[in-house]
This record gives structure tokens, sequence and C-alpha cells, in this order.
């Protein structure tokens, strides 16, 4: 689809960005005039108006001519802010410090990524031996002169001969998979079309992978996608050559994908059912070594049940599960015998992460939301702790099984990503290398812990950092973040963009919804389906404690999340719109009742539920961002999306911003920016800092604040 006939506006990605409040540009602007229609769809005996279901057509000229002049309102309502530039620029200074990722290695190669700092893409290293010259293996900056592709997949084969690198187009989920020879740096000519949601794991001289049949033409954004297909390519050969491995076309809307173990030994398939409401899985094997063809279950069901192989012990297959066992844990299965074995028992912590290296077993559980990480030896006995610099956020320790070290990184609030090195004889950690950002102390900020009561009693947890010296007169500008669903844990983490915020005076507050992983799967179940108000619920729970405790006020605070967390944003703002002052919903699902229509939208029904079953329909009736809007006076919004976003199409922001618009009663503004060649997260670092200092740009002015920026000194 050529990008120029779509219609959006921009978001950054899912993640921590900001609000604001009352300034320059707060005069209540002049909105596009969105035409209705007279479009009522019935749902269990319930009549749902649907007045601008055309905007749902990405195609078409009038969505185009739309996206065009509500861009046209936001950005000039964005360019009479005095500071956006010196915020851009202010931004662009906090981001440019050198970034790299932990090394990783194959036989006697190490790979690590590295931006110089304010590159588009990050470029990929390969050098020999631990100690060798790194060289440019892959520079996706070359791949397009706007920087918008981007290497997605990155797959080495076990001899480290040839590696499947995917390519990304605008922030687009679609991959077009290629094969590349290692030692020459060669591209070869395979090439691999509509590959999406998998990997490619590598079989002797080839590799499975997962694809849908190719999509409408002019249509490859915004359909539903089904009939997922998992396949084997051969190194060399053309993809028509390709072998299809599994596809279950009774049940168009399940994820198929095969692994293979590092041995190369078994191919395992994952069976996954979201679209029926099951969260679980089903998983399968082959004995690859035998030539065997049929798979074999080791749990053939898909249910509520969640399994993933960690590693096979000879035979044998280490596995993660939450099979009686909500807060997770690893067991041991044989297939000879078909007989389970507890190798880590469930704990009264959830288990984060799990994963083989070097001969043990290395688990991460979450205290608090906060990580624990401990080495186990492949049979379960604990051998030490990896002591954390504190409470905040490691991940990694992962490797091969011949490896003497691994590598794992910690963040928190404010304490930038450093990458630690763990040595497994020693069972020491060392730093391997930490970030200098210029002009930031860390002493400098305070970042605690809180806890507060939802409505139903429930103990909530959330995060805060800030300036030190913080006077608690309920006068601080104040942005709280949110996601709160798919079992995703909201991680304290650092973020260097968020510097800017901070040093104009700003609390930042990251809140623990249940929907999360932060206690367990009960805990995300409490957040699901009829049970999912209880997340709106914490999120306002938290609004109120920072207002009663005299961190910011209404007239204050703003709220901010992306996608799941855009969905949260749009719900608390119907609810209480008392409480905010500005919202930043971005990417956001926004029709709760039509979700599942629209490329693997289907995917979030084990979440959500579906306007197709009459009980699920009240509740997300109930909530829908879009079907609740009321004519009241609105906090100023600025509702973010973007043009390839093929995960939550933009089609959920347009009817939702024309909507807001329409019963809008107050002089608040509310805005959507529409960002092009960007998908469901930003597809570079330019657009990533542009959509930032506008969110911010607006929070300060619609928050009162008039920002001041430090100063970072040239080199």
């Amino acid at each position: 689809m050529r990008s120029k006939n779509r219609v959006f506006v921009l978001v950054l990605t899912g993640c921590a960005l900001a609000l604001l409040g009352i300034g320059v540009g707060a005069q209540k602007p002049q909105y596009p005039q969105t035409r209705k229609v007279d479009h009522v769809d019935t749902y269990h005996g319930t009549k749902v108006a649907d007045p601008y279901r055309w905007l749902e057509d990405d195609n078409a000229a009038e969505t185009a001519a739309w996206v065009e002049s509500q861009n046209k309102v936001t950005y000039a309502y964005l360019e009479k802010l005095p500071y956006r530039a010196k915020l851009k620029e202010r931004l662009e200074q906090l981001f440019n410090y050198p970034k790299i990722g932990a090394p990783f290695r194959k036989g006697e190669l190490y790979f690590f990524s590295k931006n110089d700092g304010l590159q588009n893409q990050s470029v990929l290293y390969v050098q020999k031996g631990f100690n060798g010259t790194p060289e440019v293996l892959l520079d996706p900056n070359q791949w397009s002169t706007d920087g918008t592709v981007r290497l997605g997949a990155f797959s080495l084969s076990k001899d480290a001969k040839y590696a499947v690198i995917g390519i990304s187009k605008s922030g687009s989920d679609w991959q077009e998979y290629q094969v590349m020879e290692i030692a020459t740096k060669k591209m070869l000519g395979d090439k691999i079309e509509w590959v999406k949601v998998s990997g490619a794991s590598w079989a002797g001289n080839g590799f499975f992978y997962s694809r849908y049949p190719a999509p409408e033409k002019g249509r490859e954004l915004s359909t539903k996608n089904e009939n997922h297909q998992v396949w084997y390519h051969k190194v060399g050969t053309p993809q028509s050559a390709d072998e299809l491995v599994y596809e279950d076309k009774a049940n168009p809307q399940r994820f198929h994908g095969v692994s293979t173990t590092e041995d190369e030994r078994f191919a395992l398939l994952n069976i996954s059912d979201r679209g029926k409401g099951k969260k679980g899985n089903a998983i399968f094997f082959r004995d690859l070594s035998k030539g065997e063809k049929k798979f074999t279950p080791i749990v053939g069901e898909v249910g509520n049940d969640s399994f993933g192989v960690l590693d096979n012990i000879g035979d044998k297959f280490l596995i993660r599960t939450d099979k009686g066992a909500p807060n997770g844990k690893v067991v041991l299965y044989d297939p000879n015998t078909q007989k389970w074995a507890d190798v880590l028992p469930e704990k009264a912590e959830p288990l984060q992460s799990s994963g083989t290296a070097g001969g043990k077993l290395f688990a991460t559980y979450l205290k608090d939301v906060t990580t624990r990480a401990y080495v186990y030896s492949l049979d379960g006995k604990l051998e030490n702790e990896v002591k954390l610099p504190g409470p905040g956020t490691a991940g990694g320790f992962g490797g091969n099984n011949d490896d003497k070290f691994v590598f794992y990184s910690y963040t928190s609030l404010n304490y930038p990503p450093t990458t630690f090195r763990y040595d497994i004889a020693t069972k020491k950690s060392t730093v391997f290398r930490e970030i200098s950002i210029p002009g930031y102390k860390a002493d400098e900020y305070e970042t605690k812990q809180v806890f507060f009561n939802s409505k139903d009693g429930t103990r909530v947890p959330m995060f805060l950092v800030y300036k030190k010296g913080l006077k608690l007169d309920g006068n601080n500008p104040t942005l709280m973040y949110g996601y709160g669903g798919f079992n995703i844990t909201t991680s304290p983490s650092f973020s260097p963009l968020r510097i800017a915020l901070l040093e104009n005076g700003f609390v930042y507050a990251s809140v623990n919804m249940r929907g999360g992983a932060e206690y367990g799967e009960k805990w995300h179940e409490a957040g699901t389906k009829l049970k999912k108000q209880n997340v709106f619920d914490d999120f306002i729970g938290a609004a109120e404690w920072l207002i009663a405790n005299k961190y910011t006020s209404p007239e204050k605070l703003a709220m901010n999340g992306g996608s799941n967390g855009g969905l949260l944003v749009g719900a608390v703002l119907n609810q209480r719109p008392d409480l905010f002052k500005a919202a930043v919903p971005q990417v956001g699902v926004m029709d709760m009742l039509r979700f599942h229509k629209f490329t693997i939208g289907w995917n979030w029904i084990a979440d959500y539920g579906s306007s197709d079953n009459p009980e699920e329909f009240k509740a997300l009736y109930a909530y829908s961002p879009l079907h609740n809007i009321r004519e009241i006076k609105y906090p100023a919004t600025l509702i973010t999306t973007a043009d390839h976003d093929d995960r939550v199409v933009p089609a959920h922001s347009f009817k939702y911003a024309a909507t807001l618009q329409e019963k809008q009663r107050g002089d608040a503004p509310v805005l959507i920016r529409i960002e092009t060649k960007s998908g469901h997260g930003a597809s570079n670092t330019a657009k990533q800092i542009e959509g930032t200092a506008d969110i911010y740009a607006f929070l300060f002015d619609n928050l009162g604040v008039k920002p001041k920026f430090g100063s970072i000194a040239k080199n």
C-alpha cells in the first residue's frame, strides 16, 4: 500500500511518554467537519450507532483528506508553542550517546548492536573472538533514505555460516526474510514474503518460519490475518519450493510456530488459539535426528495453561508452565513415560523468566515488580543468587550450553541500562558496559515504590521518580503511565527522554495495575474480560492517591499509555475526566466492539472477550472508549497513531478523535497526530524524538509549565 493514499497521525512506541496544561496553544482549535453516516449495528438486541464507520477505509480519498486536515490543525497548534524547537533539540541532546546491546555468541563469532547516538537504526556488528575487532555486518541505515526500514529478525544457523535477515518497512509488522552469508556479508537470492508473528529456526541447511497467505492488494495493513502457516525453507531455493509444514484451515485464527532446540535434534510446534479466548497453548515435537515428519503431542489440546520448552536434556524437555502453578514453574517432561517432574516448583513470587546457558538453569522472579535472579543446576538445586545493584529490572541471562559466561542488563527509573557479565565458574558479576549520558546525574533524582488500595481494596504498587527536594504541595506537574494487560509487566526502567520532564519538575508515576504479570497469572486474570474494569479502577486509585498525598492536583495531572495503555487512557478519560488536565492515548484500542475485525485483533479476545458473546458484549460496551464519550468538558487530549500501524489499525484513533471532537463541550483542545511511514512504534530515531517532543510540548502547554532546558556541552 502506498502511504500517500493512507491517512494518519503519529505516535511513539507503546511505552512511556507525556501530557500537559494551559498556555499559548491552549485555545480551542477549529476542527475539520467530519461527515456522519446513518450506520447502526445490532449486538444481541442492542442497537449501536457507528456514524464514522467510513473512516475505517484507509484507502479512501475522503479518509486521506480527513487525515491531512486533522494534521494541519494539530501542527498549527504545536507550531505556536515557542519552546517546541528547543525541546526537540534538548531531547536530541539527551538521546545522543552510544547505545550498545549485550553481545551474543555463535561458535567463535560474537555479535552485538550499536547506535552511535542519533542514528535512525542500530547497526549490527560482528567480531571474531571475545577480544576481536568489531566489523559492521549490517547497517539498516543504508536500506532507505529516510531510515524507516529496520532490521527485524536475525537468526544464525548452527555453524554461523548463514543468517536469516528480517526486513520491516515503515514500522509495519510484516517482514520480508532474506538470507545472508556471514563470511562474505553478501545477501543471497532467497526472498520470503508475508512473514508475520514468526521467528526463523534453523534445522540443517534451512529454517522453519511462519507466514500468512498474501493479503488482498491495497489492504495489506488492515485485512484480517487468517490461516497462519508454518513452512520450511532450504537455503538457495525460491519461496515457491518451500515445504508446507503445518496449517489448520479449520481454525484460521490460530497462531502456529516451529522452533528448534539448540542441538537441532527437535522441532517444536507451538499452537495458540486466543481468537477463541484460550490463554494457553498446545505443544508438539518431532525428532529430526530420526527423520520424523509427524508431530507428537506433549500437550495436545489448546487450553488456558501455557507451556514453553526451554531446552532439551537428552531426550527429555525442560518446560516452563503455569499449569497448576499460576506464578509459574519449571518442569522436566519425559516423552517416553509421559511423566512430568517439578524442577523449579512454584514460589510465592511469580517467575519472570527462565532459560539455560553454560549447563545451568537461570531464573528470575518478581518481588513487588522488581527482579531477583538465581542460578540453579539443571535438576533444580539452587547454587546462588545473582546480586543486582538494587530494586529494578534485570533481563538476559541466556546463552549457549557451552558458554563460560553470560550477559544480563539492569536498569531502574533513575539507573541507565547497564550490561553485566556473569562468570559461571566463579559466580561473580562485573560491569561489562555502562553508559554515560552527558549532563545526567542519577543522584539528583529520587525513585520510590508506593502502594495504594484500589476501589475493591486490592493493594496496588506504583513507582515514582522525580527530582530530589520535591515539595508535597499539590502543585507538581505529574505524568501517570500505565498498561495493565496481556500478562505484561510494567517494569521500572530508565528513559533518557524522560529527563526532559524530570528536570522541569515533573513527577513520573508508573502504575502496576491488574491485567499485567506483576503478581502472576491471578493478577493477569483479575484484569481481563468481565474484570477489565479493575484495571481502570486501579489507575483511578493511583491518581486519587497522588492527589491525596499532595504530589499533584487535577490541574497538574496528565496520563499517557500506548496500545492497550491507549485503551486505558481512553476509558479513564470517560470515567473520571475530573482527575486530569491532559491525556495522551497512543495507538489505542478504542473500538471494543470491532477490534477483532482487523489484522490480528482477534488475538486479543483472550484478554478482552468479544462482542460476539452476549455477556462479554455488555462488559465491552460499558467501557469502550469510543462508545462512552459524553457531551461534557474533557481534559486536553492529544491522540496519536500512524499510517503503517497494522497491529492496532488507525481507524480506532480516527473514529475516537472524530467523536471526542464532536462531543467536547470545554475549551481544551482535542487533537490527533498521525505519523506517516511509521507503525505501532516509531519506525526510526528521528520520528521517536519528534513525536516525543510534540507530546511533551503539548503537556507543558496544558499543564501550565514554562520549561527550562538543561544544556550539554558539545564535544
